[in-house]
């Protein structure tokens, strides 16, 4: 892999953080409530922050030992509700984000598979890895908030 190819699908993954982080800004114009608000914030600042890790890729390469294995409690997986159509509640709201992370995942995954080069695939089964963490953390949230009782 070049430079230039290597720049190219790093590009790629920070356009579709960027995506994200303009996904949690419309989704504050929608909210009702502070906390709804705050939490959308807050998603969007860790969306900001998976640019950073991104751009850091950049200097550093994305090496096999680097990508970690994250377990996956399969939630989103067996959510079955269309995300796009649900409303503004806490719930919903992780729904939307558990499902977002999920097809990032997917998609870099894919990829990995799809590329020959190695280290093409390596660089997207890091991506997929980074996305794998973000959709555990959504799960967990979620989780938390089912044990709680709603």
């Amino acid at each position: 892999m070049n430079k230039q190819e290597f720049n190219e699908i790093l590009d790629f993954a920070i356009d579709r953080e960027k995506e994200a982080v303009e996904f949690y800004r419309s989704l504050q114009q929608e909210a009702k409530f502070a906390d709804q608000i705050n939490m959308l914030k807050e998603l969007e600042a860790m969306e900001m922050g998976h640019i950073i890790v991104i751009e850091k890729l950049r200097q550093t390469g994305a090496r096999p030992e680097d990508i970690q294995r994250t377990p996956n409690l399969m939630i989103s997986e067996y959510l079955t509700a269309d995300a796009e159509s649900l409303d503004m509640s806490y719930q919903s709201i992780l729904i939307r984000a558990m499902k977002r992370e999920e097809n990032s995942f997917k998609l870099y995954s894919e990829m990995s598979v799809k590329f020959p080069d190695a280290e093409i695939s390596t660089l997207f089964r890091r991506l997929a890895a980074d996305e794998a963490k973000h959709k555990l953390t959504f799960e967990k949230l979620y989780d938390d908030w089912m044990s709680a009782g709603n």
